[in-house]
């Protein structure tokens, strides 16, 4: 289990639903919002918070919060017959912020995090000071053809969503979510701890902390594996991409998602706001190149400060 000494358990209550997330840093300091990817949760940015921890001169004007979505890690799924959809995340964050009286503040985010964190920054650019990308770079698009088939795919999914009873070792999670992402061990198990509850077994009792026999379930809501029912057009997605105007930043690993170049290619025409970075690393590279991630992060913030 990773230390968390230094760093502080939030939740923020929404009107329909409660979001937890974890900090480090001064907290009468300015937030800086970190959004982790699909399937994932807050803990995706424990080792960022740790390296921060450890070098106290980096980012010491700054509360890096890292939210747990609906759905996933401790916060709450979304209500009975609602669903998870993209532009959805987008209407969590202008309720976030309206809630904390955020002025435009930095965030940084990965994957799906760092989609929906764009088309927030394209529709509400006085609530985001700049946006640090982590390997992934635009929007997921389908040509208009597939529409109808996309439809169909997604409200049959809905059909099939049902919640599993089944339990696991933590042992046979964290291995499952190896197959199935470039995570090492003990990042796949910083994710998978927070993705996890314990049950109890017949006689009421939970397992001792840490017994490798202890069984688990799911936290995190099925519904979220559903199909989306539409997806934007490539004119779509460059559209709202062209309409981020902060500074931007793209940090990705030299083993991450071919989705970068692709959206690098579909996506960077015109944009002199944009700087790159690639690291050595895969998708997770935010949780691999820890020291280099804060020191560009603190790099990034420091010239913006700069050039107000």
């Amino acid at each position: 289990m990773a230390d968390t000494n230094n760093i502080d358990a939030l939740s923020f209550e929404l009107d329909s639903l409660t979001l937890t997330a974890m900090a480090c840093g001064n907290k009468n300091q300015q937030p800086v919002l970190c959004l982790h990817g699909y399937l994932d949760n807050a803990a995706s940015f424990l080792p960022l918070m740790q390296q921060i921890a450890q070098e106290r001169n980096l980012l010491p004007d700054k509360y890096v919060i890292a939210l747990d979505w609906p759905g996933h890690g401790h916060s709450d799924h979304r209500s009975l017959g609602a669903h998870y959809h993209f532009f959805d995340y987008v209407s969590d964050l202008v309720a976030l912020f309206s809630l904390n009286n955020w002025p435009a503040i930095d965030i940084v985010a990965h994957s799906m995090g760092a989609m929906v964190a764009s088309a927030f920054a394209a529709a509400f650019p006085e609530k985001v000071k700049s946006l640090t990308l982590i390997d992934s770079f635009g929007f997921i698009c389908a040509p208009v053809e597939q529409t109808t088939k996309q439809l169909r795919q997604g409200i049959l999914s809905r059909v099939k969503s049902v919640k599993s009873n089944r339990t696991f070792t933590e042992a046979a999670v964290v291995k499952a979510r190896m197959q199935v992402s470039d995570l090492k061990v003990a990042h796949a198990k910083l994710i998978v701890q927070r993705s996890l509850i314990e049950v109890k077994d017949q006689s009421g009792n939970i397992s001792a902390v840490g017994e490798a026999s202890a069984l688990y379930r799911w936290r995190s809501d099925p519904r979220l594996r559903t199909v989306s029912p539409y997806r934007l057009s490539l004119a779509q997605g460059q559209q709202l991409f062209s309409d981020i105007k902060c500074p931007l930043q793209l940090i990705y690993g030299d083993k991450g998602m071919d989705m970068v170049a692709i959206g690098l290619a579909r996506f960077s025409s015109g944009m002199n706001n944009l700087i790159t970075t690639k690291l050595s690393g895969g998708h997770h590279v935010h949780m691999e190149q820890t020291e280099e991630l804060a020191h560009l992060l603190s790099n990034f913030f420091s010239g913006i400060q700069t050039s107000v």
